[in-house]
């Protein structure tokens, strides 16, 4: 197989993105498109040249995957629909609503011997990927994800629409199960869970604090790590990565800006600092032949159903743990 015949579920805004770029990659054959709403499907699919369906089923006979962009109520449904016909799906973050529907959805992939593969996006961020050669073992994480209101992504709590993604990076940089969480929340313009803080505390010691709101003036996506003589900045807005570090003065990296002296005799560390360097990719454009070329080679998907389905525990937990003290103080 050279190319995948690729069909994409939802084309709102982030679907039409999906459908643009597919058309693009090499090893994808964008066969058409599928929306509820069928005036979207056939203005891409005119734009596009290509074929728009008006029914799921009709989609699933003519092509070997699917990217599932439609709202997250709906993934199990569309995506489940699909890995029992055989076909190899990306979804869209998060994977579902729940996580016996995760599960679920692993387990038809694994029965079927089909890729599934979740769209954590960040994991492919420049700033992210400018740090894959660097020893991280962070003991401690803030992490900040401020959006502006839009009207998508509503159908589920701030906790799955934003903080997944921060919650699917620290537990990608924490190697340690989660022992412990605090968190609360509240709903300001929607039914659910608007803007929401979270405490994750892990068995080998590491601490997380992570921050979602999408009811904010500005957009902000900022992550901290602490580990050992390190500081580092990740701005996922700019796709940029600091790194402060503290050496002994004969350790030096080529390159360091030295940023002066802490300690004295032979406790002395000099403060470096350098910019990580950044790689000019798009990062959808990238998971997306990431997931294309799993299926073409054979090779494990880059974010599993099952690395999903965990991010998906510690989401239920924190809102679960919202809902609990938000009770206690409604008594």
């Amino acid at each position: 197989m050279n190319k995948v015949r690729i069909g994409v579920v939802g084309v709102g805004h982030l679907g039409e993105t999906h459908a643009r770029l597919l058309a693009e990659i090499e090893e994808a054959e964008l066969v058409g498109t599928y929306d509820i709403e069928l005036h979207r499907s056939q203005r891409i699919s005119r734009e596009l040249n290509i074929s728009w369906f008006s029914n799921l089923d009709e989609l699933l006979e003519k092509v070997d995957a699917i990217s599932v962009v439609s709202p997250t109520s709906t993934h199990y449904e569309i995506a489940g629909k699909a890995l029992r016909a055989g076909k190899h799906c990306f979804i869209e973050k998060p994977i579902s609503t729940t996580v016996e529907e995760a599960d679920s959805l692993c387990k038809m992939a694994s029965m079927q011997g089909v890729k599934l593969q979740v769209g954590h996006i960040e994991r492919f961020n420049p700033a992210i990927l400018a740090l894959s050669d660097m020893d991280l073992n962070p003991m401690f994480i803030e992490s900040h994800r401020l959006a502006q209101f839009k009207p998508r992504g509503m159908d589920v709590a701030v906790v799955l629409d934003l903080m997944v993604h921060d919650i699917d990076l620290i537990l990608n940089f924490i190697k340690s199960p989660v022992s412990s969480i605090d968190a609360s929340g509240v709903g300001v313009i929607s039914d659910t869970i608007d803007i929401a803080n979270a405490r994750l505390k892990f068995e080998n010691g590491a601490v997380a604090n992570v921050t979602a709101s999408r009811i904010s003036q500005r957009q902000m996506r900022k992550m901290r790590l602490f580990q050992k003589d390190s500081y580092i900045s990740i701005d996922f807005t700019e796709g940029l990565a600091e790194v402060y570090r503290a050496v002994r003065p004969d350790g030096l990296l080529t390159g360091d800006i030295n940023l002066g002296i802490i300690g004295v005799g032979e406790a002395a560390r000099v403060v470096t600092y350098y910019q990580a360097e950044s790689p000019e990719i798009n990062p959808l454009k990238h998971e997306l032949t990431l997931f294309l070329k799993s299926i073409i080679y054979d090779l494990p998907t880059a974010v599993s159903g099952e690395e999903a389905a965990k991010v998906m525990r510690v989401a239920d937990a924190i809102v679960k743990e919202i809902e609990k003290s938000k009770s206690v103080v409604n008594r």
